[in-house]
């Protein structure tokens, strides 16, 4: 699934484009892509003029432009990537295109969508309220957040992964996170001192950060920008799915074990706090 840096990828992509645009023709091609919708998603975007494209965490959503961004019930479209989700601005020949929409301005928007466990979703901002904030908040307090994960009786992995926590890590960041702060995946969260549950989730940040500046991490081609290019920050990997081979900072062969139900990959000698 598509984690932070990808979603801001895209997010940043769409931004370009949308803004001051209205949906002129929406063409719903795959009953999934809009499960859960009440009402024909067509007849309620048609017309409907976007203002922006936000973000928190994993959690991508259209505004428009007349919805009040301070209200938390305002409606918002929300655009869901699941697993191999893509936001498509152009024409495109993918035969896995479950959204079309027009736009004004000639203006082709896809979301494409192979595996179809993503959607588009009109509803209240309210769905999402519950979501923590992410490190790349400019309002983000990692105080707060910090307490919230000493407040879990987990793996320190897991406690990573709630998004009730912080939000937009997933498993590929989570992995690199620890890594960075050299801290074991299954110590219990709880046992962090306040410094170094800072100092982890500081590392979270710093890994999300350089991943965006190259586009996130693309292992096939289903993770794609708007533009359909992929990111390569897996080059840069330090853990995740390295298992077996040596450690980037002192050699010794990573290994790979099941955290919460999620594979964890991390170097067991140096990975030890």
């Amino acid at each position: 699934m598509p984690e932070l840096p990808e979603v801001e990828s895209v997010r940043r992509g769409l931004e370009g484009y949308l803004p001051g645009r209205t949906f002129e023709r929406v063409e719903v091609l795959h009953p999934r892509a809009n499960r859960g919708q009440e009402g024909p998603l067509d007849q309620l975007l048609v017309g409907r003029e976007i203002g922006g494209v936000a973000r928190r965490g994993k959690f991508m959503w259209i505004e428009f432009a007349d919805e009040n961004l301070h209200d938390p019930g305002r409606d918002v479209l929300f655009v869901h990537l699941g697993m191999s989700g893509q936001m498509r601005v152009g024409e495109t020949d993918s035969k896995h295109v479950r959204i079309r929409a027009s736009l004004s301005g000639g203006v082709d928007l896809s979301f494409i969508d192979q595996r179809t466990f993503g959607y588009w979703l009109l509803a209240p901002w309210l769905k999402i309220a519950h979501i923590a904030p992410d490190p790349l908040e400019p309002d983000f307090d990692i105080v707060a957040a910090a307490r919230r994960i000493r407040a879990k009786k987990t793996a320190v992995k897991t406690a990573l992964l709630d998004q009730t926590v912080v939000s937009g890590i997933g498993n590929i960041y989570a992995d690199e996170a620890l890594w960075a702060a050299q801290v074991q995946p299954q110590k219990k969260a709880s046992t962090l001192r306040q410094r170094d549950a800072i100092a982890l989730i500081d590392a979270a940040a710093s890994v999300m950060r350089a991943a965006l500046k190259v586009g996130g991490t693309s292992f096939d081609a289903l993770y794609v920008n708007v533009n359909g290019e992929s990111g390569y920050f897996e080059r840069s990997l330090h853990a995740y799915g390295r298992t077996g081979a040596p450690c980037d900072r002192c050699g010794t062969e990573l290994v790979r074990v099941v955290v919460g139900g999620r594979s964890t990959h991390f170097c067991p000698r140096c990975q030890t706090y």
